[in-house]
């Protein structure tokens, strides 16, 4: 049956994947960006055009719209981004949809002995600061992960949206990635430079970008609440990465181990000084299974390798 669906981001990555998905399976799709980024979505979809950090701004535009039997929610970074989506969805959409993070664990601090499950992160327990200037973007990137973090406490705390939260690997993808994150790993192998690394067995979960965007789909077509956790089977540290990278694009390539372990990520993309793996038995339990690791990445790397030609 069709559904009455927004997204909120859908422009590029997962989003712009998500929506195809949406619009190919019949479903009525609006989106709300700023409206910078083109999209190839035509007459198929409707548009909002609303800053989605401005609370005045999402009310006025949400105004006299919906109900959304599904939001998907794509740009929940913090706590304030959470309180506007209640302020401004409560009562008015049948379920909402708040992409997360395996990064979202990084709260937990550095030791992972198992894989992580949904409810080891005890998010109704985390601290919410809604003082700390959350929008400002110079911060970015230092409060991401405690952003996000806190976001998910927010919506759990308040429980006026009917929540779920899809907590997604370190998703790969070929040159569209905007991130440049895989590409990173790629260019240090073309021209043969060396790449330091803390801990060669801190391995971590991927998942591909069509993979992403299929979980979210499923997940939004569910009945279940809470957080689950999306991602290939099989993990790679950033140094098994590399290697893998190297082995194919039949290169040699230059690894060097730095002691002691330096801040997460500070030494590449994916660089941790202790494993962070998903388990995935809450999606398969619900009736989800993924692929496995290799099924996809030499793919991924070789559309890389391709992009730099």
């Amino acid at each position: 049956m069709s559904k009455n669906i927004l997204v909120i981001g859908g422009t590029r990555f997962i989003g712009k994947l998500l929506v195809q998905r949406l619009l190919h399976a019949g479903h009525r799709v609006t989106i709300a960006t700023r409206g910078y980024a083109p999209d190839p979505f035509g007459n198929r979809i409707e548009r909002i055009r609303v800053d989605r950090r401005n609370e005045t701004a999402m009310r006025n535009a949400f105004a006299g719209r919906g109900p959304w039997d599904i939001v998907f929610d794509q740009m929940c970074y913090n706590p304030l981004d959470a309180a506007i989506a209640v302020r401004t969805f409560a009562g008015r959409t049948g379920r909402y949809v708040m992409t997360s993070t395996i990064d979202a664990y990084r709260a937990l601090g550095a030791q992972h002995a198992q894989p992580l499950r949904e409810a080891d992160l005890a998010v109704e327990s985390q601290p919410i600061d809604t003082a700390y200037p959350w929008h400002d973007p110079c911060r970015a990137t230092e409060c991401y992960v405690a952003g996000k973090v806190q976001a998910e406490a927010y919506l759990v705390r308040d429980g006026s949206l009917p929540l779920v939260v899809p907590r997604l690997a370190h998703v790969l993808a070929g040159p569209e990635d905007f991130t440049g994150r895989l590409a990173h790993y790629v260019e240090l192998a073309r021209v043969g430079a060396t790449l330091h690394y803390a801990e060669e067995d801190a391995v971590q979960s991927f998942m591909p970008l069509q993979a992403a965007a299929d979980f979210l789909l499923w997940t939004g077509m569910q009945g279940f609440a809470g957080a689950v956790n999306a991602a290939s089977d099989g993990a790679l540290s950033a140094a098994g990465l590399h290697e893998r990278v190297g082995e194919v694009l039949y290169t040699r390539v230059r690894l060097a181990r730095v002691q002691p372990p330096p801040a997460p990520g500070r030494l590449s993309p994916f660089d941790l000084p202790a494993p962070m793996v998903l388990d995935t038995t809450r999606a398969a339990e619900l009736g989800y299974r993924f692929g496995h690791v290799d099924d996809w990445i030499d793919d991924t790397i070789r559309q890389h390798d391709l992009a730099f030609v």
